[in-house]
């Protein structure tokens, strides 16, 4: 077991996305806030090294963010990873 501990993941989140035109994102300054195609009690996704993994759910942890684990994804050759060239929703 002890070389799996020297193996690190990178672990990923996405609550959602949105699409909006450049202009309108070059003028979003500090404190601007936009709207997610999620609601609060929609699951979020849950990346290991940008392959989907997992659904959960947003938990808080006293002052910090946790994430609850729903459903975990079975793999298979269907599996996606994670799309860096356009919006996260696409990914799954």
């Amino acid at each position: 077991m002890a070389t799996f501990d020297e193996i690190n993941v990178d672990i990923s989140v996405v609550l959602g996305s949105s699409e909006m035109p450049i202009h309108q994102l070059l003028r979003m300054g500090r404190g601007a806030v936009f709207d997610l195609d999620v609601t609060e009690d929609d699951d979020v996704k849950v990346y290991a090294n940008k392959t989907l993994v997992a659904m959960g759910q947003v938990v808080l942890l006293g002052e910090r963010i946790g994430i609850s684990i729903t459903e975990v994804l079975l793999r298979g050759p269907e599996d996606r990873p994670m799309r860096t060239d356009g919006p996260l929703d696409r990914a799954s």
